[in-house]
């Protein structure tokens, strides 16, 4: 085996299946949705999830599960959240007011927006009982969410599923969560205090404009709650089987109407997940803490101040190669992570549609890993200017800037980073108009991107989206982008040797990929078209389809024959090879996400998607076997099945049926599990939950991204009290 980066492995010549990068994400100042006048943002709230899935066996059964569980106590009442101020259970006309981030950085109705947006509640995460962000990820279409072992995830967005999210661009409150180093998102020590999360905005598709680079299939968007809906005090605890034990504690205050504050402290203990080979490395403990201040200065000024600290021990599973026998090792340990960041923001209105905002921060990361160190800081800083100009144009311009400091340790020989201390710098600019062709009927919005690396010149992204509602409960919409991902420190400054065996004469074989200095940005020409309709103010349907045209992909190049090399001693022989740009190919598919609400007290919700992926070298390239790893990373189809039930006022029901297809190039097979939460609101300050997950099996694989054999997510339970008051 060669040695083992988290998220890259390569096996035997000629075959060096793709652990693909993200790269340097660029600065996103997010808007944040705002309820009409008169509401509070509670009141807005939902779960939202949407319906369909495959003709099988396990969803006949399952829904024969839903139909017996659906017999609701005397008056159908809907259960109270277990929240200060209880949260409502909208119908889908009032979830369509619900205001997200778009293109255009101001906030619109999700149902009126140009992307393919999926908003996921606080509500609905809470019913679900996912324990992390990336299992609260799995109600949305066209995300791929697979788990590599306990601690670690796989995410993408229509198709390019990976370790480091690759092409999926993660903020949280607008902060860019993205390592510069292997330009991806290191989803374990990506945290809050799940009670604190508002809402998840996902939208699938490019989003260049909305966020610069790196956004080419998608955005993930992580948006905590204001300060003003966390007062009081919130406590909750739990265990079970995987979960064994978690503790979280939230206080929140103000100082007059004007200031509003809270600080949370969270702890938890996993266990392993399932093991052939029975060792059980993957156990993970962490701590996190942090704090958020909303000031309203005035009537027109508005600042945030928000904060977090954590501290993790994930284990993990690595390959170590040296030059000294035994040439290669596994190596089971513990990784020791650490970070914290801080961010303020100030926005000032200028008057109708016409405001300012700024937005800085500064991150600080540490990775103590059996293979690799990285301590990294990082400074950025956004502008954003929008105002309204004559004939139902709104015109939006920004500027920013990110430094990223990076000092890499090297802890085996096969894996370096040169020079070990470097400086990564992003540049942007951006021009975007809102016009109103026709008067709250039709719409055009375009823009472009300006961005500059240390790794490139200067590159415009433009994009072009137009949006037609014909009616009220109809939106139509079509888009085209122009979308990048920039070179990272894994491709241009990076050297990885991988040991491949001994020859009959003694000699050990290795490889080694080589920095290239030369790789380019990928590119990413996208077309979609979408379509929604409420039907009736039971049901609805989101409809998006796509189109995207790559090249410039990441590819795994020779660059000449096998020779001997004796530095370092032993003599031994070297295959050199380099990370390159050998790749082009296109992605297509449709998802379709449908809700109904059979009754006041019964809803169902959920979502099917269909992927084909095709991508082949290059004419000049001569990559080794990435592109079938690429293709057969992501499932072709995928599909699930929500229902949410309320049984009485105090007692709710929540199932999920969902089936994944395989994954050839991961050795993973096809998959259907479900999962369940019973919650009960014992009195008006406690509420309990009993929660099982994976449960239509023992254990399943759902991606192979560790060395050694295929790891299963186990079936589980776990058992939460909440106290808030």
């Amino acid at each position: 085996m060669f040695s083992y980066l988290p998220g890259l492995k390569f096996m035997p010549i000629p075959i060096f299946p793709y652990r693909p990068y993200a790269r340097l994400a660029d600065n996103c100042l997010v808007c944040r949705g705002t309820p009409p006048r008169g509401k509070t943002l509670d009141s807005y709230r939902k779960d939202s999830v949407h319906v369909s899935g495959p003709r099988n066996v396990g969803v006949l059964v399952f829904a024969g599960l839903l139909i017996g569980f659906a017999t609701p106590a005397s008056g159908g009442n809907q259960q109270q959240a277990p929240e200060p101020e209880a949260l409502k259970r909208l119908s889908l006309e009032e979830l369509s007011l619900i205001e997200v981030s778009t293109p255009s950085k101001t906030p619109v109705r999700a149902y009126a927006s140009p992307v393919a947006v999926y908003v996921i509640t606080g509500e609905q995460i809470r019913r679900s009982g996912a324990t992390s962000i990336p299992e609260a990820l799995r109600s949305a279409p066209g995300v791929e969410v697979a788990r590599i072992d306990a601690n670690k995830w796989s995410i993408g967005i229509r198709g390019f599923g990976t370790r480091f999210s690759r092409g999926v661009l993660v903020l949280i409150d607008g902060r860019t969560v993205y390592s510069t180093l292997l330009a991806g998102t290191y989803w374990e020590v990506q945290d809050t205090l799940m009670d604190d999360i508002d809402r998840i905005e996902v939208i699938r598709g490019p989003g260049g404009i909305i966020c610069g680079p790196n956004a080419v299939n998608g955005v993930i968007n992580v948006i905590t709650k204001a300060a003003k809906d966390t007062q009081g005090t919130l406590a909750s605890a739990g265990g079970g089987s995987d979960e064994q034990g978690f503790a979280g504690l939230r206080y929140g205050g103000s100082s007059g109407q004007k200031l509003n504050y809270r600080i949370y402290g969270k702890g938890f203990t996993r266990g392993p997940d399932h093991h052939q080979d029975r060792r059980n490395f993957d156990d993970w403990r962490a701590a996190q803490g942090g704090f958020r201040m909303d000031w309203t200065v005035n009537e027109r000024d508005s600042v945030t101040v928000q904060g977090d600290v954590y501290k993790e021990e994930a284990g993990e599973r690595v390959q170590a190669t040296s030059y000294t026998a035994p040439y290669s090792r596994t190596v089971d340990d513990n990784a020791y992570l650490s970070g914290g960041n801080l961010m303020a923001r100030w926005k000032r209105t200028l008057g109708d549609g016409s405001d300012i905002q700024i937005q800085t921060y500064y991150d600080r990361t540490t990775r103590e890993e059996a293979n690799f160190g990285e301590t990294r800081d990082t400074f950025d800083v956004d502008f954003l200017h929008r105002f309204r100009m004559v004939g139902r144009q709104q015109l939006s311009w920004g500027l920013g800037a990110r430094v990223s400091r990076a000092d890499n340790r090297e802890i085996v020989s096969g894996l370096t980073f040169e020079p070990a201390l470097r400086t990564d710098q992003l540049y942007t600019a951006f021009l975007q108009d809102e016009i109103g062709l026709v008067e709250n009927r039709l719409s055009l919005i375009i823009g472009t991107k300006l961005l500059r690396t240390n790794f490139t010149g200067f590159l415009l992204e433009p994009s072009a989206r137009i949006l037609w509602t014909p009616s009220r409960k109809q939106t139509v919409w079509a888009a085209y982008t122009h979308a990048l991902r920039t070179p990272s420190d894994a491709e241009v400054n990076f050297f990885l040797t991988g040991y491949i065996r001994t020859l009959d004469n003694g000699t050990p074989f290795f490889a080694r990929f080589n920095a290239n200095g030369n790789f380019a940005p990928e590119q990413m020409n996208g077309y979609e078209v979408g379509y929604r309709h409420d039907f009736s103010p039971g049901l609805s349907v989101d409809i998006a389809t796509f189109y995207n045209h790559y090249h410039n992909l990441f590819s795994q190049e020779l660059t000449g024959p096998p020779f001997l090399e004796d530095t370092p001693s032993p003599e031994h022989l070297l295959l050199p090879a380099q990370f390159g740009n050998g790749l082009l190919g296109t992605t297509k598919g449709i998802e379709i996400a449908p809700e109904y609400r059979l009754a006041d007290w019964w809803q169902l919700r959920g979502s099917y998607s269909f992927l084909q992926m095709d991508i082949r070298k290059a004419p000049n390239s001569i990559d080794v076997g990435s592109a079938p790893g690429i293709v057969g990373s992501s499932p072709r189809h995928q599909a699930t099945v929500q229902s949410a039930l309320n049984l009485s006022k105090s007692l709710s029901l929540d199932l999920t049926y969902r089936y994944v297809s395989a994954l050839g190039a991961q050795l993973v097979p096809s998959y259907s599990t479900g999962d369940a939460r019973l919650g009960w609101r014992i009195s008006q300050q406690f509420e309990l939950s009993l929660a099982g997950r994976n449960l239509l099996q023992p254990s399943h694989p759902e991606y192979s991204g560790d060395p050694g054999p295929l790891i299963g997510v186990r079936r589980s339970a776990y058992v939460t009290l909440r106290w808030f008051r």
